[in-house]
């Protein structure tokens, strides 16, 4: 991907959007084979690929799962969306996904990332028999999180809800206390909520991932990979839907979803689907 021509600004307005330092969701948008990212974020992406050439078989990985997963609850009913770290617009976005099955679907999207806020209108074009918003919130803080989701009038908190949480907590290192922030979002939610997640893991390749997850701390995006045994902590006192936790590509494979043939390895992400009894 060649470098894309950048328009001169002003330092303090570069502060401003987050363009003087990389990003991991504009990091994500390169990895998949999105614009929308600018040399500091390629620079950081190219520093990662270098390391896990696979990294942008990941990425189509994770985003083929969000498709399966969120059409799956949609399909069974579900039909209110709250999604944690939306990141950069790629279309099909998750409301296009669940609003294609459910017309009637709400979806609140939910970023920090004020590049994100410029090209929110893409994450507000769904049908006009449902619902999608767009919130700025901070993922840390989970009683943000659930103010600015209810301020939007949105979601009915009294029915069922799907939480999206993916490719999100590898950001959110121990001492954030992520299982806690989980926890206390799940907590508001209604009995028959659901949690989809995916987080990416060391376990098939300790030495690439320590690696990366030095390249974005180095760079100012704290990151921290799991084990299977710590990723399944999320789902406590959940029930994880068949097959359970599994690497992104195995959950409900689909023909001609996802990258295609790819091994455990060169996914490197634990992903799965539970209902809140």
């Amino acid at each position: 991907m060649g470098e894309q021509p950048q328009p001169a600004r002003e330092p303090a307005v570069e502060a401003e959007l987050g363009q003087d330092r990389p990003h991991s969701a504009r990091m994500y948008d390169y990895y998949l084979g999105g614009k929308t990212n600018y040399a500091v974020d390629r620079e950081a992406a190219r520093a990662v690929i270098r390391v896990f050439p696979a990294i942008e078989t990941a990425a189509r990985a994770n985003r083929a799962y969000m498709h399966r997963a969120v059409r799956y609850l949609a399909q069974r009913g579900v039909r209110q969306f709250i999604d944690v770290g939306t990141g950069i617009p790629t279309a099909p976005n998750l409301h296009e996904v669940v609003q294609a099955v459910r017309p009637d679907a709400s979806v609140v999207y939910v970023d920090n990332d004020p590049i994100v806020l410029v090209y929110a209108d893409e994450l507000l074009d769904g049908t006009p028999e449902g619902t999608t918003r767009y919130v700025e919130a901070d993922a840390t803080r989970p009683d943000e999180v659930l103010a600015a989701v209810e301020g939007t009038g949105a979601i009915d908190f009294d029915q069922p809800v799907a939480l999206s949480l993916h490719a999100l907590l590898h950001f959110v290192p121990d001492d954030k206390d992520p299982y806690g922030i989980v926890g206390r979002l799940l907590e508001r939610l209604a009995p028959g909520s659901c949690l989809s997640l995916s987080h990416c893991t060391g376990d098939f390749d300790p030495e690439a991932w320590a690696a990366i997850v030095d390249t974005y701390r180095q760079r100012g995006t704290p990151a921290q990979v799991r084990t299977r045994a710590e990723v399944l902590r999320f789902f406590d006192g959940l029930r994880l839907a068949d097959p359970g936790l599994v690497v992104a590509h195995r959950w409900r494979p689909e023909p001609g979803s996802g990258p295609g043939p790819v091994t455990d390895k060169q996914v490197s992400l634990y992903a799965g689907v539970a209902r809140k009894p």
